[in-house]
């Protein structure tokens, strides 16, 4: 069926029919971000899921090789009013859930931080066939083959950078826009990059209709930054470059703070910090694994910092 030229009826159909496909790519996006598994393992699951997926579409149009195509993705992009029905309700109370079992349960002390990811409506940036999985413990899909990180990690990196009110922060990996909207409740003002154009629309219309107002979205590749807006008191980075882009580091400010994640095939989660007087320095906080960061980082070498154990 060709998705574009739906009527709502043929769209619901065709939702039901491809539920099952977008299930079986969320688990296996799950499954790759636990390090654990062994190679074998997750060749024997990625295979599974590849040949389930056929069956399920088995009959469609061959074209329609995306998880989620043009369509679907304008019809789910639309963004809810809060507050006009029992279901806002229950988003409220899973969220509110959210923040006490998977963040300040954990490792997640800063209130101001639990403070923005309890007022954070995350099921907003999700399609709308995953929202009763919003406030889940995993990241999900948004099209495109992104993700929308796991609530935990968007809180980690958010603490780690210490975010003050005043401050200017640099988002590389806009996504659907939920690290924005967190650093957007703490500081004064956020810039956010995203390298997929879709996304970066997406996004600024998302985020333009729940009310953020200090936000700043544009189309780009984010290894660069955004040299134009330097220099930043924080850079968060949701993407992994395997070498730490030495253009960030010299937008980073005396006295700031950028968390990426760095590497290929194994990742670690970093924290750049740059001195006064100048000096940088980074660490090593956790394993993690993040869509690559694609544009100009997949062939430019970049010098990393001195490392501090």
């Amino acid at each position: 069926m060709p998705v574009e030229n739906a009527t709502d009826v043929e769209f619901d159909l065709w939702l039901d029919q491809r539920h099952f496909r977008q299930r079986v790519a969320t688990v296996f996006v799950l499954h790759f971000e636990l390090l654990s598994l062994s190679s074998r393992n997750v060749l024997r699951f990625a295979v599974a899921a590849i040949v389930f997926a056929s069956a399920v579409s088995c009959g469609e149009n061959p074209d329609a090789h995306r998880v989620l195509p043009p369509a679907f993705e304008k019809k789910t992009d639309s963004v809810s009013k809060p507050g006009h029905n029992d279901e806002d309700q229950n988003y409220r109370q899973k969220r509110t859930r959210m923040v006490e079992q998977q963040l300040a349960a954990r490792d997640i002390v800063d209130q101001r931080v639990l403070d923005a990811m309890d007022r954070v409506a995350r099921h907003e940036f999700v399609p709308r066939q995953s929202r009763h999985l919003a406030y889940s413990d995993s990241p999900l899909l948004i099209g495109h083959r992104q993700t929308i990180s796991q609530p935990y990690i968007v809180a980690l990196m958010t603490q780690l950078v210490r975010p003050s009110p005043q401050a200017k922060a640099l988002d590389i990996g806009t996504g659907s826009g939920y690290q924005a909207a967190v650093l957007a409740e703490l500081v004064k003002d956020v810039y956010s990059i995203e390298i997929v154009e879709p996304l970066a629309k997406q996004a600024r219309a998302r985020l333009d209709l729940l009310g953020y107002k200090n936000i700043h979205v544009r189309h780009g590749d984010g290894y660069r930054g955004w040299p134009e807006q330097a220099p930043f008191e924080i850079i968060i980075v949701a993407a992994a470059p395997d070498h730490v882009p030495q253009a960030l580091v010299e937008q980073l400010s005396p006295g700031g703070k950028m968390v990426i994640p760095v590497g290929k095939f194994r990742q670690n989660l970093l924290v750049i910090e740059k001195a006064l007087d100048g000096t940088v320095t980074q660490r090593n906080v956790a394993p993690v694994a993040f869509v690559p960061m694609t544009g100009e980082a997949q062939n430019r070498p970049a010098a990393s910092p001195r490392k501090v154990e």
